[in-house]
């Protein structure tokens, strides 16, 4: 942390003394990082006052014994990666990171959590007395703006099987192609009209994720991830625009101009091409 970040007096050594009690973790490296924080890496760590190390970081929220929210950034995202992995399993693992791991803790978290811990206080802001930053808070759910915008997206690489189902393949507009599309879908999953992904959002959205393929964006704007044996997840962002897209089917698009709608982009002449390139330019985890 540079010596220009700031943090709650005392907090640190507050969290130390208090063993957090651990609900969840996440990584925060180029390959991935909650895109609740920021359009790319770079973004995700100004969000929370921390240099953007290549190694990257790891995050775990919790509460401590008075059931105040953390949020306490450490620089072993390796361990925290091994937790997920076993969290993921369904394995028991204790996450515990050497306090001289820890680079920072701040408070509040920057998303809803659906867990809190037994024995304590409700979840609530700790008491800064206006000292440090203001605490992380999640996006407002009844909000739609860049967060919620790249939240929905998280979500539908997260469940890609549960959104694909709901779409009709002939009736997506296809790049290079000349038909008209006419749906999309919204919400959380429903079926409703929605605008043409001929939208001029879309349009621009997929032109400059073309311009990414000529000029390689900030670490972390592309994400790839695995989805099966011959097919990768992207996940791409763009000034007011979010893609969800696999490497051997279609893409998804969110837009800040159109609050909840998921707007699909069949794969046509030209979206196989770029979505290979866009791989081939992607942080991916190791």
């Amino acid at each position: 942390m540079s010596d220009e970040e700031d943090t709650v007096a005392g907090a640190d050594d507050a969290v130390a003394d208090d063993a957090l009690l651990v609900l969840t973790a996440m990584l925060l490296t180029p390959a991935r990082f909650p895109g609740v924080l920021g359009d790319d890496y770079v973004a995700a760590c100004d969000a929370l006052a921390i240099e953007p190390y290549e190694e990257g970081y790891g995050l775990i929220l919790g509460q401590d014994g008075e059931g105040a929210r953390w949020t306490v950034v450490v620089e072993d995202a390796a361990q925290v990666a091994v937790a997920i992995a076993a969290w993921d399993c369904g394995m028991e693992h204790d996450l515990s990171p050497d306090e001289r791991s820890m680079v920072c803790a701040l408070p509040g978290w920057p998303m809803d959590l659906a867990v809190s811990a037994p024995g304590v206080p409700e979840p609530h802001d700790p008491e800064t007395d206006g000292e440090g930053p203001a605490p992380l808070t999640p996006p407002d759910a009844d909000a739609w703006g860049p967060a919620q915008r790249r939240l929905g997206a998280d979500e539908i690489a997260a469940q890609w099987s549960v959104w694909r189902e709901q779409l009709d393949d002939a009736r997506f507009s296809r790049p290079g192609d000349e038909a008209e599309p006419e749906n999309g879908a919204e919400g959380e999953p429903e079926s409703e009209p929605s605008p043409s992904p001929r939208h001029p959002g879309v349009r621009r959205a997929l032109s400059e994720a073309t311009a990414y393929t000529k000029t390689p964006p900030p670490p972390g704007r592309i994400r790839s991830s695995y989805a099966s044996a011959d097919a990768r997840t992207l996940r791409v962002d763009g000034p007011g625009w979010s893609m969800v897209a696999r490497t051997d089917d279609i893409a998804l698009f969110l837009l800040d101009e159109e609050p909840g709608t998921v707007i699909p982009v069949g794969r046509g002449a030209a979206l196989p091409g770029l979505l290979t390139a866009l791989d081939g330019l992607a942080a991916q985890p190791t």
